[in-house]
């Protein structure tokens, strides 16, 4: 089996989250062992929903920091994960704000949600982690969430990052030495950076250091959507030579001997599950 991610949305930032001109519902990765939902944002259940996708196939859910537009649906996945908490299973990672709060961020997923499920962790720069049999290394990031974190996925066929929140520099760019598939999110177009974030031009140096083989946006802002987001990840490969992707909802990216991209099919019937009451 090859290791895919679905995106369940590609926006991020207030604005985005706020007026959903991108759905900001996380990813689903998908691999040998199990299913992972990553930064369930607004619109991740809508978004399985219309791709047919069983909540309560879910075994793990992992939730970079506490903002809403990375786990405002988390207690829902739980619950679907959960069996609507029949059924106790799954386990749930998060930063200290996500699962414990801290410095007046969260937690941000109840005690009870907490409890449904089988197992809980929290997570911090420089852990190993086994989801579901798939080794994670957790990275740092800087944010306006101090901790939020990155990570990278060892895969049969290399290794596959997703920086979630962060500023640009050279140290943070050098934890995801060795990347195949780098998921940056690129909230700005060129020429508009904002702290906390990232923008095209940090792309371009991100791809300079690492040169991974694929770089896929995401967490995209108002701004660079209105700019063209494929225009502004055309840029940094032109300027790189590293192939770039401004990432859809409802992508798919499939990391075999060869790097697939395509995109769910969508429906839009009244779908139910079978094992619901």
């Amino acid at each position: 089996m090859t290791f895919r991610i679905t995106f369940l949305g590609t926006g991020g930032g207030r604005h985005t989250t706020m007026y959903q001109v991108r759905s900001t519902g996380g990813m689903l990765i998908e691999h040998d062992d199990g299913r992972i939902h990553m930064d369930p944002g607004p619109g991740a259940m809508t978004q399985m929903h219309r791709i047919h996708c069983d909540p309560g196939e879910t075994d793990s859910v992992m939730i970079s920091h506490c903002h809403p537009d990375h786990y405002s649906d988390a207690e829902s996945v739980i619950e679907g994960m959960t069996r609507g908490g029949w059924v106790k299973r799954g386990h749930v990672y998060g930063s200290p704000t996500v699962i414990e709060g801290c410095d007046g961020l969260g937690p941000c997923i109840s005690p009870y949600h907490l409890r449904i499920a089988a197992g809980k962790r929290v997570f911090r720069p420089g852990d190993v982690l086994d989801v579901d049999g798939l080794r994670v290394d957790i990275h740092r990031a800087v944010h306006s969430d101090p901790t939020n974190v990155g990570f990278t996925f060892h895969t049969e066929f290399g290794k596959v990052s997703y920086l979630s929140d962060t500023e640009y520099s050279d140290d943070i760019a050098d934890q995801y030495e060795g990347t195949r598939v780098a998921i940056l999110p690129v909230t700005t177009p060129s020429g508009n950076r904002i702290h906390y974030h990232m923008c095209t031009d940090d792309a371009i140096l991100f791809a300079e250091r690492i040169r991974p083989e694929l770089i896929l946006f995401t967490h995209l802002g108002v701004v660079i959507l209105k700019r063209g987001a494929a225009s502004e990840a055309a840029m940094v490969e032109d300027a790189t030579g590293v192939r770039t992707v401004a990432a859809r909802d409802r992508m798919t990216v499939d990391v075999g001997k060869d790097v697939i991209l395509g995109e769910a099919p969508s429906y839009d019937d009244e779908w139910i599950p079978h094992w619901s009451p």
